[in-house]
């Protein structure tokens, strides 16, 4: 519990924009993973970053944990509050800085949203590539260094970040970053907090680069006999060097789940769902040689589009998966796997995965982000059922182990948070001692998130 000291200086300039409401904290201590409910002790709604500032000062001076917090979207426990303390939730800081369409870049706060930034920014010809799926704020994404559907073409949040405002431990404001191009000014310190998980500062405003909405966009989606046939493929696209925005595998259980879900009636087969950007002429070369390639792999009923209903209807659906599978088993908790291998071995990967899934007893959609060797097992489970708990935890650890033999990650784009520690040491070995040291220059008294990505 809060000290009562603690919450009077909280209310005494946030008023009552501090809530220690049973529900609210309940809320705030669970995100979309299986993890169990952790609620924090009390809850903060800052609009500013000198308002964060005096919430972490009073925080850091009696030694209170914080926990920043999105839209709680993330699915690795990220915002689970293992020792109680205070949340500080960004949602509030929803302000577009400023747009700067010549040098497409613009300045946000962490609680804008994706989908709100495009809306903004798409009468001035620009749009935000970073497309996790959910609707996640962009302080969010930046703190887990999401990507999403468009990383093979636009990269992750890592590349498309040029600066931040942060609030450290002590309460501190330092800015990282520039609006240049490119720099060479000492160490990178924006890529530090990109993926530090609200464990070293919180963003309070982000200046991302912005790209051109593309004169055409085409969505396309083709059927495969097997999975092999639709990875192999994907290798064959990429190695020929197609500069596709997006390509998505879906396995033929997840097809099954989004027919049901979003209404569709695609043959329950593996499915790649593929966008091309350009020119008209490109859009049409881009699909001309995809289809050719998909042909050489036994990829039938090829059908593409530049229709926008058609290429809303097709992403939509694949968003939704994550619930479409879900709904495969109501009342179920998803444990969603994220590994990422190069791509050449993604083929040899997904098959040993579903060779494995397919002797358990339990429930496991596969999809993924294929363009970029990044696939995901959405393993079906009851969260009050540990047995189930533990023959998914068993086959996650087989899936991060072949990874890690393949050079690849345990995680692509989810994050460490609290579900993927050992693995974090399994990957980097002294690196984490390394991580640790960092942490302990920045956050001293382990206040910032404390239990997630390193151990408590």
């Amino acid at each position: 519990m809060l000290k009562d000291k603690v919450l009077q200086s909280l209310v005494l300039f946030l008023g009552d924009r501090v809530s220690t409401a049973s529900a609210i904290c309940t809320r705030h201590g669970q995100d979309e993973s299986w993890h169990p409910v952790m609620a924090p002790d009390a809850v903060c709604f800052p609009k500013s970053t000198d308002e964060v500032t005096k919430v972490v000062s009073v925080c850091a001076s009696n030694n209170v944990p914080i926990i920043p917090f999105g839209a709680g979207t993330s699915l690795e426990g990220h915002i689970a509050a293992l020792k109680g303390g205070v949340c500080i939730d960004l949602s509030k800081m929803t302000e577009i800085i400023a747009v700067r369409s010549e040098d497409m870049d613009c300045t946000v706060q962490p609680g804008v949203t994706r989908d709100q930034l495009d809306k903004y920014i798409r009468d001035q010809g620009l749009f935000f590539p970073i497309d996790p799926g959910a609707e996640c704020t962009l302080g969010g994404m930046a703190a887990t260094r999401a990507s999403g559907t468009n990383a093979v073409r636009y990269g992750t949040m890592r590349e498309n970040v040029l600066g931040l405002t942060v609030v450290l431990a002590d309460g501190r404001i330092i800015t990282t970053g520039s609006r240049a191009r490119k720099s060479a000014a000492g160490y990178d310190l924006t890529r530090l907090f990109v993926g530090s998980e609200g464990g070293l500062g919180i963003l309070t405003e982000l200046v991302l680069r912005l790209h051109s909405i593309p004169e055409v966009i085409s969505s396309a989606v083709v059927s495969f006999p097997t999975v092999e046939d639709a990875v192999n493929t994907v290798i064959a696209t990429i190695q020929a060097a197609v500069p596709i925005a997006r390509i998505e595998l879906m396995d033929e259980v997840s097809i099954d789940a989004v027919n049901r879900y979003s209404k569709l009636s695609l043959p329950v087969i593996p499915h790649l769902f593929l966008e091309f950007h350009g020119t008209q002429a490109a859009v049409k070369e881009q699909a001309e040689i995809f289809s050719n390639l998909s042909k050489e792999f036994s990829g039938q009923d090829f059908q593409w589009s530049v229709e926008p209903e058609e290429r809303s209807k097709l992403w939509v659906a694949r968003h939704n998966a994550y619930y479409a599978c879900l709904a495969l088993r109501p009342g179920c908790k998803g444990l969603t796997t994220d590994v990422c291998v190069p791509i050449s071995r993604l083929a040899e990967c997904i098959a040993k995965t579903r060779l494995d899934v397919d002797q358990s007893h339990l429930l496991g959609p596969l999809l993924g982000h294929a363009g970029d060797g990044n696939f995901h097992v959405i393993f079906l489970v009851d969260p009050e059922n540990r047995s189930e708990i533990k023959e998914a935890e068993r086959l996650h650890d087989r899936m991060v182990e072949r990874a890690l033999a393949m050079g690849g990650t345990c995680t692509g784009e989810h994050g460490i948070g609290l579900g993927k520690i050992k693995h974090l040491q399994a990957e980097h070995g002294d690196g984490v001692d390394i991580m640790r040291r960092i942490k302990s220059a920045l956050d001293p008294h382990n206040i910032m998130n404390p239990g997630k990505m390193l151990p408590l």
